[in-house]
């Protein structure tokens, strides 16, 4: 009950500094807190965890979420937070580190094969979306993912056309279940 108790307060203390953390300008500036040449810190893998454990538990609004991939050399299972994009009645997840992110290199070596949890796993097959038509489904997911948007060259509020020059960067996975 005590061990509840303490992980649901640093639970809730660690999602309370995170909104903080999203108002100030060390996020508007670039996310520095949590990333470094555009990869996680300490800070950003920990935070990460913490998301991935709320996420999968069904804590959160429905299109948070956590994905699960194998790792493409280990073999070890990894989960990170991730948000659902949706478009044109679509479910989509977008790569906001780019190409370098693992699970991306983790998904396309599994053949598109990963699982979604919240609350429950879901087997689902992702789909490489090609990149010219990408520029859609990214400015859809800005939309929701307002923790993407440092990481993505272009104003969230732009037209769609702002996105096609950067879309090719950016892997985006239609999420088949």
């Amino acid at each position: 009950m005590r061990t509840s108790r303490l992980l649901l307060s640093s639970v809730v203390g660690l999602a309370g500094a995170y909104a903080l953390y999203l108002r100030s300008d060390a996020h508007r500036n670039g996310n520095r807190l949590f990333y470094r040449d555009g990869r996680p810190n300490i800070a950003g893998r920990a935070a990460g965890r913490a998301w991935a454990l709320v996420s999968g538990l069904g804590l959160g609004p429905s299109f948070l979420v956590a994905l699960e991939t194998t790792g493409y050399q280990s073999g070890r299972v990894s989960s990170i937070p991730i948000v659902i994009g949706e478009h044109q009645g679509e479910r989509y997840v977008v790569s906001m580190l780019g190409e370098r992110s693992p699970w991306v290199r983790n998904v396309r070596a599994a053949g598109g094969r990963a699982r979604i949890r919240h609350g429950r796993r879901h087997e689902v097959r992702l789909i490489e979306v090609p990149p010219d038509e990408r520029a859609p489904v990214i400015k859809a997911y800005l939309e929701r993912a307002v923790g993407a948007r440092p990481h993505i060259p272009v104003d969230h509020s732009a037209p769609v056309d702002a996105f096609a020059p950067i879309a090719a960067a950016y892997p985006v996975f239609r999420i088949e279940e």
